[in-house]
């Protein structure tokens, strides 16, 4: 008799995981405010899992229905010989849907490389197209190397998604100019409301809402919104922009989360299983990844258990007290 399929990956909830977020590194060159990422710690070179483990994760998350494998950072282009990793990755699952987010500043002299490897959606964190305001925002004056990282990866064919955190006092004044790049070049303009996250000190007065940038944007373009596409946009409402080549996008977990549809795993580069964004509570997978008696079949004993206590993001926002975050993890440390 054939052997039955592996179940699929579902939490108690019903929820089903198609969708990894594997980090491959906590380094970053920047150092924006939102991210906390002048961490005093950062993981040894032994306790960042190797290539070969993350090549081996990806081959147990596809196996489990995982279709979908977003590689992030810190900034994944930090970290030696990522673009080989890659290639090896695309070799090895040739159809999985390989994905990227990165800050763009060492992007341009990759994208034919990553065209070739199959990748065709990049998305690129990029909170302001103010060169004096992406240096005070990120601590670095590479605004111009972000540019040419988008424009390369257009050249090469790829589908680019500009995902800027919605902050006010930061980039609230600069939506005109952002639906005129939307006009311009075929990208995703994509605003994130700022989230409570990384034990930085966090005020609601800082939070761009969705809702205010949607009134906002409407007075400056002709607004269509489009039906939601969980494998292209996933939390994002889209909207196509009236004589303009790209779309804006509002994601929105604080003020319309979309919490049971979460499909959504995350891996840190240091080997920990993150079920949710917004909870501090972990699970290590590197120490049974690389016992010679556990391996890969103990890695998916963690991940079906952990996906039993699966929380609710929303339910701990509600219970999140004024001023303070909701996760102590930085961004970085998470990926993203």
């Amino acid at each position: 008799m054939p052997e039955a399929p592996t179940p699929r990956l579902a939490d108690d909830k019903g929820r089903q995981v198609s969708y990894l977020r594997l980090s491959v590194t906590d380094r970053c060159n920047l150092r924006c405010l939102y991210c906390d990422n002048q961490m005093s710690h950062r993981l040894t070179h032994h306790d960042v899992l190797r290539y070969e483990e993350l090549l081996d994760l990806m081959g147990l998350a596809q196996g489990l229905g995982i279709g979908k494998v977003r590689l992030t950072g810190g900034e994944p282009f930090a970290r030696r010989d990522f673009m080989d990793f890659l290639e090896r990755a695309r070799a090895r699952f040739p159809d999985l849907s390989l994905r990227l987010t990165t800050n763009g500043t060492l992007l341009a002299p990759f994208a034919q490389r990553l065209a070739a490897a199959g990748v065709d959606r990049v998305n690129i964190s990029l909170d302001t197209l103010d060169a004096a305001n992406f240096a005070r925002v990120t601590g670095q004056d590479l605004y111009p190397q972000v540019r040419q990282g988008i424009e390369a990866c257009l050249a090469a064919g790829m589908r680019v998604k500009i995902n800027a955190v919605a902050m006010r006092g930061v980039n609230d004044a600069e939506l005109p100019g952002f639906l005129a790049l939307a006009r311009e070049l075929p990208v995703d303009i994509r605003f994130i409301e700022f989230m409570p996250m990384g034990g930085a000190e966090w005020h609601a007065r800082q939070v761009w809402k969705a809702e205010d940038i949607l009134a906002e944007a409407k007075g400056l373009a002709g607004l269509t919104p489009l039906p939601r596409d969980a494998d292209d946009a996933g939390p994002a409402q889209m909207f196509a922009i009236e004589g303009g080549k790209g779309r804006l996008g509002l994601i929105t977990p604080l003020s319309n989360h979309f919490c049971a549809s979460c499909n959504r795993l995350r891996i840190t580069s240091g080997g920990v299983l993150r079920t949710c964004l917004f909870s501090d509570r972990v699970y290590r997978l590197r120490p049974a990844l690389r016992h010679p008696g556990l391996g890969l079949p103990a890695v998916e004993r963690i991940l079906r258990l952990a996906l039993r206590k699966k929380p609710v993001g929303a339910d701990l926002l509600a219970l999140r007290q004024a001023g303070q975050g909701v996760s102590a993890t930085s961004m970085s440390s998470i990926g993203g």
